[in-house]
């Protein structure tokens, strides 16, 4: 072969290997990384962190579940962090504490369990606002407000998805007028005031009074409860020098009760007096039962009789 032709041959090649590297017409570009396809959501930073993380969750639970095929899996899910960590850092509040941020807020708060006269100083305690960020919502908070109010019992507070905070109830009876200091406030079954209720709209709650008597008067309101023939005749509870029980009577009279802690045995004492003799039916001043070796009794003053007077005398 004449080296003509061979020079020929080699020019030839060049030219088909040129015409192989040269690119083609409709040709497609080279796939998005993982990185580029996060950012080209557009999405905000703080939704394209939760769909990166979304994302990396599924690829890993599938790489697990797959075994050993599952390895190319799971570098695909390590390129995928890589991309979080990458939008991350276009966000750092996000990781500054301010993820409550994200999400709905606060249009409704829905409240159940509790009576109308209930409602307003229950949701008073809530601090709940419209327009408050739903997801940054601290919901341990609220319930301690809530179960500080006197009415309530037990609260439990939820999140209802998309806008909206539900709070249930568990409301106290109420259990007295108490009077002390020259004011009347009802109070609930614990002794705590409740403040927003109007005390004339209770007239037939029992009457308690003097300091203390909200949180002593529990037990002796039970014990009266227990024994109608007594109750029926009281119109107050006093409490004395934060010791000791006197009942105010209807009929103007009163009863002394013994103190530290022993009027569950008073009572049981007036309740036999009351059974053998109609003790509170007799107009007695005072019934003094805090001698519990005997009952002493006052009866009621004589109304002063008119005097006839004579001119002249005799």
């Amino acid at each position: 072969m004449s080296t003509a032709t061979l020079e020929a041959g080699r020019a030839g090649s060049r030219s088909r290997a040129t015409s192989v590297r040269s690119p083609q017409k409709g040709r497609r570009p080279p796939p998005l990384t993982k990185l580029q396809a996060v950012r080209g959501l557009r999405l905000p930073p703080k939704a394209m962190v939760i769909v990166a993380l979304l994302c990396a969750s599924l690829v890993l639970a599938a790489g697990l579940a797959t075994g050993g095929r599952g390895r190319s899996t799971l570098l695909a899910t390590s390129r995928i962090l890589d991309a979080v960590r990458a939008v991350a850092g276009q966000a750092p509040a996000l990781f500054q504490g301010r993820l409550p941020d994200f999400g709905g807020q606060v249009a409704e708060v829905k409240l159940s369990g509790a009576t109308a006269a209930a409602r307003p100083e229950i949701l008073a305690a809530a601090e709940i606002k419209a327009g408050q960020s739903l997801s940054g919502l601290d919901l341990a908070a609220v319930r301690t407000r809530v179960e500080q109010v006197g009415w309530v019992e037990h609260a439990r507070v939820l999140r209802l998805w998309p806008d909206a905070v539900r709070i249930d109830v568990v409301q106290r009876p109420l259990m007295a007028v108490w009077q002390f200091a020259g004011k009347e406030v009802v109070v609930a079954s614990n002794g705590a005031p409740v403040t927003e209720v109007d005390p004339s709209r209770f007239g037939g709650l029992p009457l308690i009074v003097g300091g203390g008597a909200n949180l002593a008067a529990p037990a002796l309101i039970a014990a009266l409860g227990q024994r109608p023939a007594i109750l029926a005749h009281v119109a107050a509870l006093v409490r004395v020098d934060d010791r000791r029980w006197t009942l105010d009577l209807k009929d103007g009279g009163e009863v002394l009760l013994p103190g530290d802690d022993a009027e569950a045995e008073g009572l049981d004492r007036l309740a036999r007096l009351q059974a053998r003799a109609n003790i509170l039916g007799l107009g007695l001043a005072r019934i003094d039962l805090r001698d519990p070796e005997m009952v002493l009794v006052r009866p009621r003053a004589a109304p002063p009789t008119a005097q006839t007077k004579t001119k002249g005398g005799v």
